[in-house]
């Protein structure tokens, strides 16, 4: 007689941990689905950002090396250098117009055709900027059409931002907004490692005599086919169906700059504040180090080597920053980045001055990879929760690009006047660290749907 079995009893875990299990398992899961959904509208916010990106880093590495002897060999070697970053600076002025330009029709007609103005806007400026003779063929004219071009960059870098950052959010499935408004960021990283290592083979492969007369135009019309690559690829993205929906309810803002000035303060002093700190260190990391290490230690090799791995690091940093800004909280991270920063500043221009440069790319991962990515990673997804969608192009826009004049744009200016006038960087150090003071301050105002209404996190 076959003995009998009984059957074999189903386990059931009720546990907390095992009932959340699933939850958490479907939003991984998402993930892949969702970038496979959205791959078009991603590659969209990467390759156009990388390409306006690059465009207007080549600019700020160009006034390190190059502009200060090319457009004013007139004035003093300090003269000229401000001078030179004046002209970098003068850009960021215009950004605000281009963002409430871009902002007023973005919220009315749609984001991407202004996406696609944007990105011919900067590539015709980048390349007449590779044409341009210089001050010894026709003197302060050259210096004059130097300018125009960088005012056509900023306004549009200014229409750039905030259309990609919204367009990219807003494509995001519940819970991957952070994840997936870093494309747009990380191409800041990709434009600075094409146009950083652009320069530096340049660099290698020329003369500083051949460099300085002809050289450093190449990577200028370059811009040419990168502009067509990018708008091959924005003409076939949408608007994202809340946008859409907006238009079908005829509920677009009359005056978007004015609603979000008059009834979201909040939104625009956050996003403000969050734009002090973070371009400045940027800026100081890629553009000024530049000048003062050339100055300081008279060689400028290893910043633009550190520079390209901290760049090339980002590439997978800044996916990971949005993708944990998604777990742990926008504003957290935010908060605590900013005030690393400001004590990070500190024994960084003492290492810049007496330690061995070749350890230099190990400080620029902890500087850039880590404090700065940390902050700018989920930066687009911090915006744009602040404001609702019909506002959101123009509030985005608006708050970015004052921050980025109040900071980011006036830093590398700013920078060699104070460590001229201190005669060390101190008191650079010290300004840095009140833009920091202020990031963490307005940080803690910030709406973080994460942890305030996770019930809310989809727009």
């Amino acid at each position: 007689m076959a003995p009998t079995t009984s059957p074999v009893p189903t386990v059931t875990d009720s546990s907390p941990t095992r009932q959340a299990r699933p939850a958490t398992d479907h939003a991984l899961s998402n993930v892949g689905a969702a970038v496979r959904d959205k791959k078009r509208v991603l590659a969209a916010s990467f390759v156009g950002t990388t390409i306006e990106w690059y465009d207007f880093y080549l600019y700020g590495a160009a006034a390190a090396l190059v502009f200060s002897h090319y457009f004013f060999p007139q004035g003093s070697g300090v003269g000229s250098i401000i001078a030179s970053f004046a002209t970098f600076a003068i850009a960021f002025f215009f950004r605000p117009l281009g963002g409430i330009i871009a902002g007023h029709l973005g919220d009315r007609i749609g984001r991407k055709a202004l996406l696609v103005a944007s990105l011919l806007i900067m590539g015709v400026a980048t390349t007449v900027i590779g044409l341009l003779p210089g001050f010894s063929q026709i003197g302060w004219f050259a210096v004059a059409l130097l300018v125009a071009c960088r005012i056509a960059q900023g306004l549009s870098a200014g229409m750039e931002w905030g259309g990609s950052a919204v367009l990219s959010v807003e494509h995001a499935p519940k819970g991957l907004r952070g994840l997936f408004g870093s494309f747009t960021q990380v191409g800041s990283a990709a434009g600075m490692l094409l146009a950083t290592s652009f320069f530096a083979v340049l660099q290698g492969l020329t003369t500083a005599e051949q460099f300085q007369a002809w050289g450093w135009r190449v990577p200028f019309l370059f811009s040419a086919v990168l502009v067509i690559i990018g708008l091959i690829i924005r003409a076939g993205i949408t608007d994202a169906e809340e946008f859409q929906e907006v238009r079908r309810e005829k509920t677009a803002a009359a005056s978007p700059v004015r609603e979000v000035l008059t009834q979201h303060t909040r939104g625009v002093i956050v996003c403000i504040g969050q734009r002090m700190i973070q371009p400045a260190i940027f800026s100081i990391l890629t553009v000024y180090t530049l000048t003062y290490v050339t100055q300081q230690r008279g060689a400028s090799q290893w910043v633009m080597i550190s520079i390209l791995i901290a760049a090339a690091v980002g590439l997978v940093g800044g996916p990971f920053w949005g993708w944990l800004s998604d777990r742990v909280g926008r504003r957290r991270m935010s908060v605590i980045a900013a005030a690393a920063i400001g004590v990070f500043v500190w024994p960084y221009f003492y290492f810049l001055d007496h330690g061995p440069l070749v350890l230099l790319p190990l400080v620029y991962l902890i500087g850039m990879a880590v404090l700065h990515d940390s902050i700018y990673g989920p930066q687009a997804a911090l915006f744009a929760e602040q404001f609702p969608t019909h506002l959101r192009y123009s509030g985005v826009s608006l708050g970015y690009q004052v921050g980025t004049i109040l900071s980011g744009g006036l830093t590398p200016m700013i920078a060699a006047w104070l460590v001229a006038t201190g005669g060390s960087p101190w008191l650079l150090c010290g300004y840095l660290s009140l833009l920091a003071v202020i990031s963490v301050v307005t940080g803690r105002l910030a709406k973080d749907t994460v942890v305030d209404a996770p019930e809310t996190a989809q727009y």
